[in-house]
């Protein structure tokens, strides 16, 4: 338990754990709310209660309860949501729909919680060196390549660093505020949710624009829930209760009460509340807090990518394993630079942390909305609680989220457009792939032979048997494979034994080994074999399909070919997708990585057989 709890510290809070380097600042920046004694209780009043709504109440009691067998995050909510209205094909789709696009809204905060994070921790340069205030950007971007370039390397021995780093800055957030508060003890009165409701009576306008800066103490709430399945529920929750959110009160806390005492601090209150000797080594803290913060959503984004790949919402992908042990340590070189270059273009295109929470909050809060409301379809028509109960549960949370986003969207204009931009092109991207592969299946089946008549054909009048397994690769079971077809017409041989494998990914996470294969014989020593597998499982085929052994059905590896058909897509003007998208779907085709390396068949025992086909 202290191991798995010392782990969640270090992934799972790294990004709400580095929120005090800016959150307080920004609501007070631009000049909209004076920090006045009264507006800087009220503030803290509302920073202190969206924390305890939001992440202790909504994540950490309601959210970690929706587990998909021991699995969290937006995707595994999405499986459970529509799998609970599976009897209403037109709501499932409407929710399939709406949690594709919170997916794809994460990339936006994948790009943009790196750059925030990074640059608010090197902007602790301009408190204690601002002579040297033309480095922050170089500087900047000198961290974000080195992360990014180790990311190959695996991230097993950055992650055992991870907990032990942000013990220490958790320690810290709280000895940087604690002295403060014990000199300025009146701050403590903020506690008191009606300085926070007095704020907003007072400043109503006001309020509602500095909510798209309060959000700030809350980004990295989905990480609590995305990460369940690496920690449990109760090490999350030791973790937030016991560590995570007394620190971050006693530092947010602590900034207020040096404010109260020197409002012109609202500059950088975080770095100003150390004192003069802790100057370097804070730094250096932040900036090591920053990196894990970014390395959480990275990691993320691999695990979100590689699990989307499987439920057919994304197309193939390299994946590289950076670890024998942990299948979990994955890297994929097309997101890591993917999310590189526009990582860096955000930077330089917003240059400071003040500008780039402009751009903060819109991805976040579209998110907390969307998990929301899959939470309200898992308890009411999956946990069958009743309507009553499962309205007033989410709907309060749904009332304060769309608040919350409401908020954000005024930041539109500021810079809210660019992870919207990012999320709106992910999810053209993923409803471009999930309908082509429909049209393309759907083609195919029209054109489709049965493959029990087929082979019944065939041995009226057999071709040559050679010695050996073939094993051919088909989208759908019971369909002639395009790849045998060719096979026949070019080389006029079957092998002494023939395998005819479907993969299928399920919407949920893992499928157990004794539910991974199902299999029918064809006679003449022919097999139709369906391999299973959940959107966390590896789909390792050669490896699944060793489970025959224990049916009779000998392969050996030495002796074992793998016939793939790979189709050339042929976009044409009807009744399918715009013309322009049946062009992107056929280049996301050509360009998706091979099945063989998604699927781990040995490179040098595959054929690879393709036609054309007109979508």
């Amino acid at each position: 338990m202290a191991g798995l709890t010392l782990g969640a510290l270090g992934v799972v809070y790294g990004d709400i754990g580095t929120s005090p380097l800016y959150a307080l600042k920004e609501v007070f920046h631009g000049g909209h709310v004076a920090p006045t004694p009264d507006n800087i209780l009220g503030v803290l009043s509302l920073l202190f209660w969206t924390m305890t709504i939001i992440v202790s109440l909504k994540y950490v009691l309601l959210i970690l309860r929706a587990d998909n067998n021991g699995e969290g995050g937006l995707i595994a909510m999405l499986a459970l949501a529509t799998n609970a209205v599976n009897g209403k094909p037109a709501l499932r789709r409407r929710l399939m729909l709406v949690g594709m696009f919170g997916t794809a809204i994460f990339y936006g905060d994948a790009v943009i919680t790196p750059a925030m994070t990074v640059l608010g921790a090197v902007e602790g340069i301009d408190v204690y060196a601002p002579q040297f205030h033309e480095a922050i950007l170089p500087l900047t971007l000198l961290v974000l390549a080195g992360l990014f370039a180790v990311q190959r390397m695996g991230t097993g021995g950055i992650g055992k660093a991870f907990g032990p780093v942000m013990v220490l800055w958790f320690v810290s957030l709280a000895l940087l505020g604690l002295p403060h508060v014990v000199e300025n003890p009146q701050v403590l009165a903020a506690i008191n949710p009606a300085y926070a409701w007095h704020f907003c009576m007072t400043h109503k306008l006001v309020a509602f624009i500095a909510l798209g800066a309060v959000v700030l103490v809350v980004t990295g709430g989905e990480a609590l829930y995305a990460d369940l399945g690496h920690f449990g529920k109760k090490p999350i929750r030791i973790a937030w209760y016991g560590i995570v959110m007394p620190s971050l009160v006693i530092n947010y806390f602590g900034q207020g009460a040096m404010l109260l005492d020197n409002p012109e601090g609202i500059k950088n209150p975080f770095f100003l509340l150390a004192p003069s000797w802790a100057e370097i080594p804070l730094f250096v803290l932040a900036t090591l807090a920053a990196i894990v913060a970014s390395q959480a959503l990275i990691t993320a984004a691999f695990s979100v990518t590689k699990q989307a790949v499987q439920l057919g919402l994304l197309p193939r992908m390299r994946i590289l394993h950076t670890s024998v042990r942990d299948t979990g340590q994955i890297y994929v070189p097309f997101v890591n630079w993917g999310l590189f270059v526009f990582i860096v273009l955000a930077v330089v295109l917003f240059g400071s942390s003040s500008k780039l929470a402009g751009a903060y909050g819109i991805a976040v809060t579209i998110d907390m909305t969307i998990t929301t409301v899959m939470t309200f379809f898992v308890i009411r028509h999956g946990w069958k609680y009743p309507l009553p109960l499962c309205l007033l549960a989410t709907g309060f949370f749904f009332v304060i989220d769309l608040t919350f986003l409401a908020s954000n969207m005024l930041k539109l204009v500021a810079g809210g457009w660019f992870p919207l931009m990012i999320g709106i092109a992910m999810f053209t991207l993923m409803l471009t792939w999930k309908q082509g592969r429909r049209l393309l299946s759907n083609r195919l089946r029209d054109d489709a032979i049965e493959l029990k008549s087929f082979l019944e054909a065939i041995f009226i009048s057999p071709p040559l048997r050679v010695p050996g397994t073939a094993v051919f690769l088909a989208a759908e079971a019971g369909v002639t494979p395009n790849a045998l077809m060719h096979n026949l017409k070019h080389n006029k041989i079957l092998h002494a034994q023939n395998l005819f494998v479907t993969v299928k990914h399920h919407e949920v996470p893992w499928v157990a080994p004794e539910k991974r294969l199902s299999f029918d014989s064809l006679g003449h020593d022919c097999w139709t074999v369906s391999l299973h597998f959940g959107f966390m499982n590896e789909p390792d085929v050669p490896e699944a399909l060793q489970l025959l052994r224990q049916h009779g059905v000998m392969m050996e590896e030495m002796e074992t070919s793998y016939f793939l058909s790979r189709d050339i897509v042929i976009p044409t003007i009807g009744s399918g997708m715009a013309l322009w998208r049946e062009k992107l779907f056929a280049n996301m085709h050509r360009n998706a990585a091979a099945a063989a390396d998604f699927l781990h068949l040995p490179t040098n025992r595959i054929v690879e057989l393709g036609s054309k086909v007109e979508i």
